[in-house]
C-alpha cells in the first residue's frame, strides 16, 4: 500500500482526511466552480476551441490531479500562458474545423501529459531550471503579448486572419478599427467587463470574475443584444460529460503536435514547479518536483484522453480555493463535479455570455501575466541579462510563440555554456593580514611563493572549457616572475570533469614534468577524484600529488625545495 500511496498521493491524503476538513473544501470547491466555468470556456475560445471543451478540460485534469498530484492546494486547468501555444499549432492545422481542432489540441495534452510523466519518472524535474529568469521573464511576456492581442478582434467584435506573427496580427487589427469594422455595442460589453475585473481584482473577497461575466451575460440576454446590436454570444453548450476518445491525427501533423506538446510541457511544468514551491514552503510543507512533474503529466494526459486540451496550474484560481478555506486535493474533486452538472443540468444557463466578455477574461490573464518591476530591477544589476530577457521577448512577438520559445531554449543553453566556456581563475598569492590564499587580480599586492605558481579554476572541468583551461594555465606559467618548478592547481571549485578534459589534464601532466614542473592538486573533491580513477589518471599522477588543503600543499613544496618563505 505505501507503494501505491508513492505514486498516489491522493489515497495517502484519504486516509488521513479529517471529518473537519470536509465543509471547508466543499465550500471551497463551490466557490472555484464559479471561475472554473468562465475561464475555462474563455481560454477554450482563446486556444481556438468551442468553449464547451474549456470544461472538458477543467473536469478530468482536476479529478486527474486529485490522485496524482502530491500539491494538496494547487488548482490545475486551462491557462492563459498556454492558449498562444495551442493556437499557434491548432490555428494553421486544422483549417477551421472545429472537430479537427479538438483532435489536434487533445493530441497536445496527450503528448504534453507522456513527456511530463517521462520527465518525473526519470527524476529530471530540475530541468526547467536550466531556464534563468530573465529568460523566462522573456518568453512570458512575449506569451502575454501574444495572449493580448489575439483577443482584440473579439473583444472589438470582429474577427482577422491570424496567420501571421504577433506583430503582423497588430497591423490587422490597426487595420480593422480604422476600417469601421469593429462592433462597438460588443466593445463596450467587453470593455466593461474588464474594466470590471480589474477593479475588483485587488479586493480577494469579492468575485470580481464573476460579478463581471454574470453582469455582461444578463446585460446581452435581457437587452437581446445579440439581435439588435449583433453581439457575438456562446450559445447553449452541448448537454454531456466528456468521454474518452482517441486524438486520432494526420501524420504529417505528427511533428507539429510532438513540437507542440513538448512547448507546452515546458510552460507548464515551469509555472507549476514555481506554484507549487510557493505553496509549500507558505503551509510548511514539502513537495517532490518529480511527483509534481508526474501528477501534471496524469492531469494533462488523461484530459487529452477525454477531449480537453493542455492544461497547467492556475495561479489565479489557486489562491481563491486557499482563500476560500481549502484543505486538501477534495476541493478540486468538489469543483470539477459542481462544473459536470452544470453541463448536465443547466447547459443553457451561459447561453448569453458575450463573446467579448470572455476576450476581456483572456485579456486581464495576459496582463497578470507581463512581469515589468523585477526586471527593472535586473536592469540595474545585470544589464547584458535585462537584454537576454528583451531578445526573448522580441522572438516571442515577432516570430511566434513556439519559435519564440524554441528562441529562449537556444539562449538558455548558449548562456549556461558560456558561463561555462569562460568560467572565472586566479593566480593566488598571500596577502597581508588575511589567512589562506587569494586572486591577485584583486590584490595585486600579494606576494608569490618563489618558484611555485598557485592556480584555480572556478568551475566543473568539461570538454567545451578544457582546452582554455590549459591555455590560462600555461599562460600563468610564462608569466611568472621566477622560474617554475611547481605548478599546484586549487581544484576545489571543480565539481566534475569528463573524458576530454581528463585526456587534456594527462597531457598536461606529461608535457609538464618532461619541462622539470611538477604537478599537484590540492583540494579535490572526492566524487571528482573517483572519476579520475575511472579515467585511469589518478595512479598516474599519483596518489602522493594530492593535498587535503592549499595550505598543506603549499607547506609540502616550501619544505621539499627549502624555499625561503614565511606565510
Amino acid at each position: 500500500m505505501n507503494g501505491v500511496q508513492r505514486w498516489l498521493p491522493g489515497l495517502r491524503v484519504l486516509r488521513e482526511y479529517q471529518a473537519a476538513w470536509l465543509p471547508r473544501d466543499v465550500l471551497a470547491g463551490l466557490v472555484l466552480t464559479t471561475m472554473l466555468i468562465p475561464v475555462g470556456i474563455a481560454y477554450a475560445t482563446a486556444s481556438g476551441l468551442p468553449g464547451i471543451y474549456g470544461l472538458y478540460a477543467t473536469i478530468v485534469p482536476l479529478l486527474a490531479y486529485a490522485l496524482f498530484g502530491p500539491s494538496r492546494i494547487l488548482v490545475l486547468g486551462p491557462d492563459s500562458s498556454l492558449a498562444a501555444v495551442i493556437i499557434a499549432v491548432v490555428l494553421p492545422l486544422s483549417s477551421g474545423d472545429p472537430a479537427r481542432a479538438v483532435a489536434l489540441a487533445s493530441a497536445m495534452a496527450v503528448v504534453s501529459g507522456l513527456v511530463c510523466i517521462a520527465i518525473g519518472l526519470l527524476r529530471v524535474g530540475f530541468v526547467t531550471e536550466l531556464l534563468s529568469k530573465p529568460i523566462r521573464y522573456g518568453y512570458m511576456n512575449g506569451i502575454a503579448l501574444t495572449v493580448l492581442i489575439s483577443q482584440l478582434p473579439k473583444l472589438f467584435g470582429f474577427s482577422i486572419d491570424d496567420d501571421g506573427g504577433p506583430l503582423q496580427d497588430l497591423h490587422r487589427i490597426g487595420q480593422g478599427i480604422l476600417g469601421e469594422r469593429p462592433n462597438w455595442t460588443a466593445f463596450a460589453v467587453g470593455a466593461g467587463t474588464l474594466a470590471a475585473i480589474l477593479l475588483l481584482k485587488p479586493y480577494k473577497r469579492i468575485p470580481g470574475l464573476l460579478i463581471a461575466v454574470v453582469g455582461a451575460t444578463i446585460a446581452v440576454g435581457a437587452l437581446d443584444l445579440d439581435t439588435t446590436a449583433a453581439v457575438s454570444v456562446l450559445g447553449p453548450l452541448p448537454q454531456g460529460l466528456p468521454s474518452f476518445a482517441l486524438p486520432l491525427i494526420s501524420p504529417e501533423h505528427i511533428r507539429d503536435i510532438v513540437i507542440g506538446g513538448f512547448a507546452v510541457a515546458m510552460v507548464a511544468f515551469a509555472d507549476t514547479s514555481v506554484l507549487s514551491r510557493t505553496y509549500a514552503a507558505k503551509n510548511r510543507t514539502t513537495v517532490d518536483p518529480n511527483q509534481e512533474m508526474i501528477g501534471l503529466g496524469a492531469a494533462n494526459l488523461a484530459g487529452g484522453l477525454f477531449q480537453g486540451f493542455p492544461i497547467s496550474s492556475s495561479s489565479s484560481r489557486t489562491p481563491v480555493a486557499e482563500a476560500a478555506g481549502a484543505k486538501t486535493q477534495l476541493t478540486g474533486v468538489v469543483g470539477a463535479v459542481a462544473v459536470a452538472l452544470l453541463i448536465v443540468l443547466a447547459p443553457n444557463l451561459l447561453e448569453y455570455l458575450p463573446s467579448s466578455a470572455l476576450a476581456a477574461v483572456v485579456i486581464s490573464a495576459a496582463i497578470g501575466l507581463f512581469e515589468f518591476a523585477d526586471l527593472g530591477r535586473i536592469f540595474r544589476i545585470q544589464k547584458w541579462e535585462f537584454w537576454l530577457s528583451i531578445v526573448c521577448f522580441a522572438g516571442v512577438a515577432a516570430f511566434g510563440v513556439i519559435q519564440g520559445i524554441g528562441i529562449a531554449i537556444i539562449i538558455a543553453i548558449a548562456e549556461f555554456l558560456w558561463d561555462a566556456w569562460r568560467p572565472h581563475y586566479a593566480v593566488l598569492g598571500r596577502v597581508g593580514g588575511m589567512k589562506g590564499y587569494h586572486d591577485l587580480k584583486r590584490y595585486p599586492n600579494a606576494r608569490l611563493i618563489p618558484g611555485l605558481v598557485l592556480f584555480r579554476w572556478d568551475a566543473p572541468l568539461f570538454f567545451a572549457n578544457a582546452e582554455l583551461f590549459h591555455q590560462r594555465l600555461l599562460d600563468a606559467i610564462a608569466q611568472s616572475p621566477t622560474t617554475v618548478k611547481r605548478l599546484i592547481i586549487a581544484a576545489e571549485p571543480v565539481t566534475s570533469i569528463d573524458v576530454t578534459s581528463a585526456d587534456m589534464l594527462a597531457e598536461l601532466h606529461r608535457t609538464l614534468t618532461e619541462a622539470g614542473i611538477e604537478v599537484r592538486f590540492a583540494e579535490m573533491k572526492d566524487p571528482v577524484k573517483d572519476k579520475l580513477k575511472r579515467f585511469e589518471l589518478f595512479d598516474s599522477i599519483g596518489a602522493a600529488s594530492f593535498y587535503p588543503t592549499v595550505g598543506s600543499s603549499v607547506d609540502a613544496y616550501v619544505e621539499e625545495h627549502a624555499v625561503d618563505w614565511k606565510p
